[in-house]
């Protein structure tokens, strides 16, 4: 936990770093999670029209694929959103 609430401070300290850091989460999180329900849909319903053949065919590895996907556009939000909270608490601090 210490760990943690000292990258906080830092990137409380650091508001340009903070600040590019939101940045690209922002787009790695966009671009990870564009279109990610239409194709867990179409992986879905390829998989259960083709069943083990579908599978052994690669349904299964894409089904993985976009597993991790969704793990790391959350990651992407995740940095997002520490970002977003050191950037407003530096703001906050220097009204005070």
């Amino acid at each position: 936990m210490a760990r943690q609430r000292k990258m906080f401070t830092w990137l409380c300290q650091h508001s340009l770093v903070s600040f590019l850091l939101l940045t690209l989460s922002f787009v790695v999180f966009g671009k990870l999670s564009f279109d990610i329900v239409h194709l867990f849909s179409a992986n879905a319903e390829y998989l259960l029209d083709n069943g083990w053949t579908g599978m052994v065919d690669g349904g299964l590895q894409q089904l993985l694929e976009l597993i991790l996907s969704a793990c790391a556009a959350m990651a992407a939000y995740m940095l997002f959103k520490l970002c977003e909270q050191a950037l407003l608490e530096r703001m906050r601090h220097q009204h005070d």
